[in-house]
């Protein structure tokens, strides 16, 4: 089979695990108080990192039968990565790592792998026409040490040799993992030991590709002066060397082994602010294998290994750290004026937008997020608001069968709160559907936030959920009520920004104020010159030209949003059908959010004791299903 028609551009194999890194930066890893949990393992990070710099990767271990290894299995598939050799172990659980950054020096780590999933892998796992479809068979060192492990790398290679895959070998030396420190010394990343010499190099000439750092050639090549252990390493195989030197960038020797260290093919490091370093060499292997398996020069393949490496130590985690490929060619289109990629708002904005794993083009929301109309309802009739969490409860089992019956996962979604809606919120999350979740106070204006600060609210909210927030704000507001409320959009979509949550803007005009599709035109163009970018916008319905006007304003700002989604505003179904009609003008409008007009008149009636729980659900759903149909009909 040709290279090119090969089913996989790399095969990894390796470890895989969950790593738990501490929040708190600067704390000893004892005083950590919350942890991120990321996919990590040096193999599963270069998977990943593959497959986001657009390499058809594959993940070659064992998970654990559990919700770690089913975290694991998802993350890499939600890339792209395929799964159908990571095989599930019943007998061993998933790989852990809990981690921390102390100082740019000081990164405390605790591997916990006794026994675990990945270091069960035997030559029994390894199939033959497998390693054969892929260009390249990627191994990180940490399995040559163990026998079993070992074993199965060695019939992999074995394969990979037979039908000419590229085989590439990243050290990847942990002392703790070849037995040679106490087990809570994962930090450590170097200490002499001739038995692992020896065992590295019986391998080392099976593999086309061998890269390190300098302590880790040192441990290859049996000597602690970098040359020598070049030389050593050298005289065992024929690989391609690639040393990576820390800020100096990184050296690649490809024959004869020189003088002196800067004389083979170099590419210059990139110099930024370190925040963590773990992580950075497995960035720096998927930039060199994008390089390597598309044929460019050593001297474009370490480029995008350096920057890779460079991205991933001024950021939090390893995985999610990995750039996108659209992110690492901006930054290399303009290195030098990026001297600290950590603080580049466009090269943030892009990490943010170009990782995103969803893709959504036809949502019928149903918004139920309303609570002051809800409880007027309730007032109005003399209805406890007790009865609220019920009746969301209601409103969404009325929905979830009316998308299993017609079918609508895909465009599936809601709008619901936490204030009288949290069981639903909490039922409906998982199931892979859009959802979106208020901040606002409602009615508010100057918009306020319903919970308080909203960086300590996204704490505990699943990243699934989409942070909706409603402003009334007009383009002829008081200066002093538009400076507030811009202020505190800031602060939300700042804070999205940092939490990863996806945000949702939705814009009403005042109804005391001028209405007019150009001043929604004006609202968006505002928020755009303030740098806000968010994920999504809500409008209400807008005549052609003025979607035509919206998606050009979007598409030159932010060529990544989602789009819009229409809001209702308790119009009739014939207003809205009439809006969806003028909606194609634009193919940013994705869907619609629509509420009341939906829910409106079936509460009332619930809430007044008029309707059973039965006939309540039955008007939704016919309810909704009118929409869906005139949203689905409207070419």
């Amino acid at each position: 089979m040709r290279q090119k028609d090969k089913k996989f551009d790399v095969i990894c194999m390796g470890r895989v695990a969950v790593d738990f890194y501490g929040q708190q930066i600067g704390s000893r890893l004892e005083d950590m108080s919350s942890f991120s949990k990321y996919l990590g393992g040096s193999s599963g990070n270069v998977a990943y990192g593959t497959a986001r710099q657009g390499l058809k990767s594959s993940m070659l271990a064992r998970v654990g039968d559990e919700h770690m290894g089913r975290f694991l299995c998802e993350e890499l598939e939600r890339l792209g990565v395929d799964t159908s050799f990571l095989i599930t172990d019943k007998e061993r659980l998933t790989a852990l790592v809990i981690l921390g950054i102390k100082d740019e020096d000081t990164f405390p780590l605790i591997f916990y792998r006794d026994n675990c999933a990945d270091m069960a892998i035997t030559s029994d796992d390894i199939d033959e026409d497998y390693i054969a479809s892929a260009r390249c068979l990627a191994i990180t060192g940490t399995h040559l040490s163990n026998p079993k492990t070992r074993d199965a790398v060695l019939t992999a290679l074995r394969y990979a040799r037979k039908h000419g895959v590229r085989t590439a070998l990243d050290i990847d030396y942990r002392p703790v993992l070849w037995g040679l420190t106490s087990l809570g010394d994962g930090e450590t990343r170097f200490i002499e030991s001739g038995a692992v010499t020896e065992q590295l190099q019986e391998v080392l000439g099976l593999f086309d590709l061998i890269v390190g750092t300098e302590e880790e050639f040192h441990i290859a090549g049996g000597s602690t002066e970098t040359l020598q252990a070049l030389n050593g390493v050298r005289k065992v195989t024929d690989a391609t060397l690639v040393c990576k030197r820390g800020a100096l960038g990184c050296s690649v020797y490809d024959s004869q082994i020189p003088d002196h260290l800067d004389g083979a093919i170099n590419a210059t490091g990139v110099r930024v602010d370190v925040l963590n370093v773990l992580g950075a060499g497995d960035a720096f292997m998927s930039g060199l294998l994008r390089g390597y398996l598309n044929d460019e020069s050593w001297q474009q393949a370490c480029d995008y290994a350096n920057a890779c490496g460079a991205l991933v130590v001024s950021r939090h985690g390893c995985a999610p750290a990995m750039p996108s490929k659209e992110e690492l060619d901006d930054y290399l289109a303009r290195a030098e004026q990026v001297p600290r990629p950590d603080l580049d708002s466009r090269l943030n904005h892009l990490h943010r937008v170009t990782t995103r794993d969803k893709q959504w083009d036809d949502l019928c929301i149903l918004a139920f997020d309303h609570r002051i109309q809800l409880e007027q309802m309730a007032q109005d009739v003399g209805a406890s608001l007790n009865q609220l969490p019920k009746l969301k409860k209601l409103i969404l089992e009325a929905y979830s069968e009316t998308v299993r019956e017609q079918g609508l996962q895909g465009g599936a979604g809601l709008l619901c709160d936490s204030t009288y809606g949290q069981a639903a919120l909490n039922e409906a999350t998982g199931k892979g559907w859009w959802i979106g979740r208020p901040i606002e106070l409602p009615g508010s204006r100057p918009l306020e936030l319903e919970h308080g600060n909203i960086g300590s609210q996204l704490v505990s909210w699943p990243k699934e959920h989409i942070v909706k927030c409603l402003v009334f704000y007009h383009p002829d507001d008081a200066l002093e009520l538009k400076k507030q409320q811009e202020r505190l959009l800031s602060d939300v979509y700042l804070a999205c920004c940092q939490s990863g949550h996806e945000l949702l803007i939705e814009v009403i005009l005042p109804s005391s104020m001028p209405q007019g599709d150009n001043y929604y035109i004006e609202t968006i163009q505002r928020l755009y010159q303030l740098g806000i970018k968010p994920d999504w916008w809500k409008l209400p319905p807008l005549l052609p030209e003025g979607w035509r006007a919206v998606e050009d304003l979007v598409s030159s700002n932010d060529s990544h949003c989602y789009g819009v989604v229409l809001l209702g505003l308790d119009a009739s179904k014939e207003a809205l059908a009439e809006g969806f009609k003028h909606a194609q003008a634009s193919k940013l409008v994705k869907g619609f959010a629509v509420g009341r007009t939906i829910f409106g008149e079936p509460s009332k009636a619930w809430l007044a004791n008029q309707l059973d729980d039965d006939t309540f659900k039955a008007n939704i759903k016919a309810n909704y299903l009118t929409l869906v149909s005139a949203w689905k009909n409207r070419m």
